[in-house]
């Protein structure tokens, strides 16, 4: 399967609470830049996953209308959280898209990445594509891509 890991774009400081914090200005724009790239890579079946909060589904609006909410992604879920909505490492999908926060991605790619408890930083709207495969040593994680929207 693909994992792709997307942190949710710049938001603003204050809202009503964490939840309810929106993109900014800037923030639309790199959505949109990134979703732009995704869109010409991913297949027509791709399944995107977000956190319920407000942030995190703009972030998705501008890959696909076709998204689904999952709170267990919510802003400080774990690692397992994330693996575990998408089914890593077989997937629900051959392809599955986590738009998400801080720390949690990045706990995500330094357990997959780097079999670490760490969390490896990961800028806003950027993008770490996983791909699970089988050797003969058992399932392994190879990343794709890494990208940011200041080098699409």
């Amino acid at each position: 399967m693909d994992l792709i890991l997307w942190r949710h774009a710049e938001a603003e400081e204050f809202a009503a609470g964490d939840l309810a914090r929106a993109l900014t200005t800037r923030g639309r724009k790199q959505a949109q830049i990134v979703a732009k790239w995704l869109r010409t890579r991913l297949p027509a079946d791709a399944v995107v996953l977000a956190s319920p909060a407000v942030r995190t589904i703009q972030t998705a609006e501008t890959l696909s209308d076709q998204y689904r909410v999952v709170r267990e992604l919510a802003p400080n879920a774990s690692a397992a959280d994330v693996l575990d909505a998408a089914g890593w490492p077989k997937g629900i999908a051959q392809t599955v898209v986590i738009v998400g926060h801080q720390p949690t991605l990045g706990h995500v790619a330094a357990q997959l990445l780097g079999d670490s408890s760490a969390s490896w930083p990961l800028k806003k709207a950027g993008v770490w594509w996983i791909a699970s495969r089988e050797r003969d040593s058992g399932e392994q994680a190879v990343l794709r891509a890494a990208i940011t929207p200041d080098l699409v």
